[in-house]
């Protein structure tokens, strides 16, 4: 009797490979919140026109995605990754090294980081260079770098409001922050001279992005419709970091800021005058196409005129579409499965 348990045990073990491939009949989505909401509006539409069950969408941010993605191929492991940046470099070695080999980039449109506080607040708008004074960790003063001294943005510019310093933006984990350090604390920082004064590069890169920790800069986790809430709620006048399309939800409770003298407006976004804008991707491993019923079907429905086009339904949640000629190109390459260079 216990030869027998031990045999049955063994070849449930042995089977279980082959269960886990038949365990799943619904795509899985992780990655972006700025995304999430795209994604998840193409899998309601996707479940109602085909009759399949609706994909499920995780809001990890774009870090924390790609780490899920490229941990291996297999049902156990998502099939799509949501992305507010294009892959890295180092993240596509570790899906290498994992076994992810073949993935398709899909762009699917574009996205603009904003500056928003609640409606109501008193209204000031920014530069790259007063958001960069406001969030470093060390800014220049005499010649040299020195701890943000920075309380209140009058102290940064006297034509700026007497009111204390407040940022509520996303943690190192999300897409969105990559984005805001590369397009906006980067770019702040460029032309004082104790920032060219740094020989090395690394070095000078990271004065630049190092975000200050003395509470006046709150990382409001992954979810940005928790920082609009948090927003909303709030008795200063805090200012949020997030993605349009939640400024477009929102609109009836959120005012955005200029940057740099540019309104984040759909058309701004679209013909990249507004300065904070970006690229939106959706990542597919191609490995799970055979494996996971609807996979390539849904991604045909992402990347179709009715979602991602003009006038499409994506572009009523805010995505800023393609322009046409890209459009096609891309819709294209989702179609085929198009393995990116690796």
């Amino acid at each position: 009797m216990k030869a027998s348990i031990l045999v049955a045990a063994i070849a449930a073990l042995v089977a279980s490979p082959a269960l886990a491939q038949q365990a799943r009949d619904q795509i899985r989505a992780v990655g972006s919140s700025t995304v999430f909401p795209f994604t998840t509006t193409v899998a309601e539409n996707f479940a109602r026109t085909s009759g399949r069950k609706a994909p499920i969408v995780e809001s990890t941010g774009t870090g924390g995605g790609f780490r899920l993605f490229c941990a291996g191929v297999g049902t156990q492991h998502p099939d799509l990754s949501n992305a507010s940046r294009a892959i890295t470099k180092s993240e596509l070695e570790t899906c290498a090294k994992n076994g992810v080999t073949a993935i398709t980039e899909v762009k699917i449109g574009f996205d603009g980081i904003v500056l928003a506080v609640k409606k109501g607040a008193p209204k000031f708008d920014v530069t790259r260079q007063q958001m960069w004074l406001a969030l470093a960790r060390q800014v220049p003063r005499n010649g040299q770098l020195v701890a943000n001294p920075h309380q209140r943005w009058s102290d940064i510019d006297p034509k700026l409001p007497n009111i204390a310093i407040e940022v509520m933006g996303p943690p190192p984990t999300s897409g969105t922050r990559d984005a805001f350090v590369e397009m906006v604390m980067d770019f702040g920082c460029r032309d004082f001279a104790e920032i060219k004064a740094i020989s090395d590069a690394r070095a000078r890169a990271q004065a630049c992005a190092a975000v200050r920790e003395d509470g006046k800069f709150i990382e409001a986790g992954e979810n940005d419709n928790l920082i609009v809430q948090r927003l909303v709620a709030g008795q200063g006048v805090a200012i949020g970091i997030f993605g349009y399309s939640f400024l477009e939800e929102n609109i009836d409770k959120l005012q955005a800021k200029q940057v740099d003298g540019v309104e984040p407006t759909f058309e701004n976004i679209s013909s990249g005058k507004y300065p904070v804008s970006r690229s939106m991707f959706v990542y597919v491993k191609n490995a799970h196409a055979g494996v996971i019923p609807g996979l390539r079907e849904f991604v045909s429905e992402y990347v179709s005129d009715r979602s991602m086009g003009e006038n499409g339904y994506l572009e009523k949640k805010g995505l800023i579409p393609l322009p046409k000629a890209e459009r096609e190109k891309v819709r294209s390459s989702a179609s085929n499965l198009t393995p990116m260079a690796m």
